[in-house]
């Protein structure tokens, strides 16, 4: 059996999956402490993976698919998932210095 072989851009949309960005910025931001980040992307990554499934089963066109026989590349998408909590934590943090 060979290993399937998915270009660079298909991993590259599982970190830019929609619904993971908006799950994840939006937890990164409500959180109070950092260690909450952490938290906010599991939850986010939850999130996304039965959203992406529910969306590619119905049919609708999605830019980070996930099928039952297709790469769900939770790595790439649990890391993104952290990476804009982070950003969303730090985005807060920053605008109410500001303020």
């Amino acid at each position: 059996m060979t290993v399937p072989f998915y270009p660079w851009t298909v991993w590259i949309w599982a970190g830019f999956d929609p619904a993971l960005i908006v799950v994840a910025l939006y937890l990164g931001w409500t959180a109070s402490q950092f260690g909450k980040v952490f938290i906010a992307a599991i939850a986010a990554l939850g999130f996304s993976v039965l959203f992406s499934y529910a969306v590619s089963a119905a049919g609708i066109p999605w830019p980070a698919p996930i099928t039952h026989d297709g790469p769900t590349f939770f790595p790439v998408r649990a890391v993104a998932a952290l990476l804009w909590a982070i950003l969303g934590y730090g985005a807060r943090r920053a605008v109410g210095r500001r303020a």
